[in-house]
């Protein structure tokens, strides 16, 4: 059972726990003393950041009281019988709360993907409940904040997060199981929501999930640099150079629109591959290679590592300081790579806008529940090798014991399909209240089973491949020198 008020929602800003660190742009290296994993901070600066956090815990304040939602009609999608309530919590953010018609009891609390750049839409949790109506299916109610805040916030996101948990409880129904579900860009959310409110949640399921850190994003400031050594018109030679890895000066007018044109004008993104030019289509398989990414995936990094690297750049570095850097990358996979190195444009990590943006998304693996992940194998957005480092991560802080890591044959993102998700809540559930942990294989077995009683379904509708190693982060994105050397403080 879980209570609303265990826990008082951190100071905006603040953690109640010392597990958001600066990432390995910050120090050299660190005691060798300590498990090597990718994105921590040195020993010597991890004592400071707990004594800050522990300082600012014994000052948290009691969280504010909040208003009951109100019912509304469903949108599009909800399950039949169930009813939806709709409210804005106390900071301004937007949320959506669903019941089904027959309750298990258990409530599960999605962080929703993105980061949506802009001012937030109240309708984004109707796309979200639409695409996640397999939840409410299956008898579970479910609760989304759609966030106070645009961007790339994820603290923010987290208490969010916590507090439509807390309206759930306060005004709708106490759960017996309350599960934390983050899928992509909201598995980082979870991730954080997880260690600043760990007495909130029973269990965590993260799906296509961003696990690893700041280094999830490092092979967009490569794919920017390779890019414009291929290209030259982003910025072109005519307009004002600026560091590539902050997306966009702040004031700059290019839009979404603009930089597709772009592309297509250089890759020939936007017409059918028989219709790119030699040059173009050399140009698209050069980069799509050196980056270790498919051709098709090209334009939405490129769009990312645009618009929302200028988002963190603003948020972090003043708008000229980003914590991405691709100093001493050596590339790989063009016809002439040591031309390549040569020529590619770099850009340096500013350590005090890696710091903050650290602090803000970062997570240490000190996961009180069991965990449950799954990950499409072919991703071509978030990489499954993200948990590898989710791992190790665990394993440093040693609740490796808590995780159960599965891979699913898809090239899907943001949903792998309505067999892959059953047998995951199942598990899970089971886990928490039975002691049983469950096993990829046999995860994959309930799959076939569940998938078999449902009317139309297959087994070969579960592509859960229960055999399959998770590979480390560094066989799809470079290592930044000396990442490697560094270890984990405890």
């Amino acid at each position: 059972m879980t209570f609303p008020d265990r826990l008082p929602r951190p100071q905006r800003g603040a953690s109640a726990l010392p597990i958001a660190r600066p990432d390995r742009r910050i120090v050299g290296a660190a005691s060798a003393a300590h498990a090597a994993v990718p994105g921590s901070i040195s020993p010597r600066l991890a004592l400071p950041a707990l004594l800050a956090a522990a300082a600012l815990a014994g000052c948290a304040t009691p969280p504010p009281p909040e208003a009951a939602p109100a019912a509304v009609a469903c949108p599009a999608g909800v399950p039949a019988g169930a009813r939806c309530l709709r409210g804005q919590d106390s900071a301004n953010a937007h949320y959506l709360i669903v019941m089904p018609e027959k309750w298990s009891g258990v409530l599960v609390v999605h962080a929703h993907g993105g980061p949506d750049l802009g001012e937030p839409k109240p309708t984004r949790s109707d796309q979200d409940i639409k695409r996640w109506a397999i939840t409410v299916q299956l008898g579970h109610a479910w609760a989304g904040s759609v966030y106070r805040q645009g961007g790339f916030a994820v603290t923010s996101a987290a208490e969010d997060t916590e507090r439509v948990r807390r309206i759930f409880v306060q005004h709708v129904d106490k759960p017996r199981r309350t599960l934390l579900h983050g899928q992509s860009w909201g598995g980082m959310v979870a991730a954080r929501a997880a260690e600043l409110y760990p007495k909130s949640w029973d269990g965590i399921l993260f799906t296509s999930s961003v696990l690893a850190g700041p280094a999830t994003y490092d092979f967009r400031v490569d794919l920017r640099a390779v890019y414009q050594h291929l290209c030259n018109n982003h910025p072109r030679p005519d307009e004002p150079a600026y560091p590539l890895n902050i997306g966009l000066p702040a004031d700059a007018k290019l839009t979404p629109a603009e930089l597709a044109a772009r592309a297509d004008e250089c890759l020939g993104t936007r017409r059918p591959a028989a219709q790119r030019t030699p040059e173009q289509a050399r140009r698209l398989r050069t980069l799509a290679e050196v980056i270790r990414i498919p051709e098709s995936s090209v334009p939405s990094h490129l769009n990312f590592a645009t618009f929302t690297f200028r988002d963190i750049a603003r948020r972090h570095g003043q708008g000229a300081a980003s914590p991405f850097g691709n100093e001493g990358v050596r590339y790989s996979g063009s016809a002439d790579d040591a031309a390549l190195n040569a020529a590619v444009p770099r850009v340096q990590a500013d350590p005090a806008a890696a710091a903050r943006f650290a602090a803000d998304t970062d997570h240490g693996g000190r996961f009180a529940v069991p965990v449950l992940t799954t990950h499409g194998i072919h991703d071509p957005t978030v990489f499954a090798e993200v948990g590898e480092v989710l791992r190790r991560r665990m394993e440093a802080a040693g609740t490796a014991d808590r995780l159960v890591q599965t891979l699913f044959d898809s090239r899907e993102h943001s949903y792998l399909g309505d067999a892959a998700y059953p047998p995951l809540f199942e598990a899970l559930l089971r886990w928490v209240e039975q002691g049983t942990k469950p096993t990829p294989q046999g995860i994959a077995a309930r799959c076939a089973e569940l998938r078999a009683a449902v009317p139309g379904g297959s087994a070969a509708d579960c592509r859960f491949l229960p055999d399959e190693p998770i590979r480390p982060l560094a066989s799809r994105v470079r290592p930044r020198p000396g990442a490697e050397d560094f270890r984990r403080a405890e």
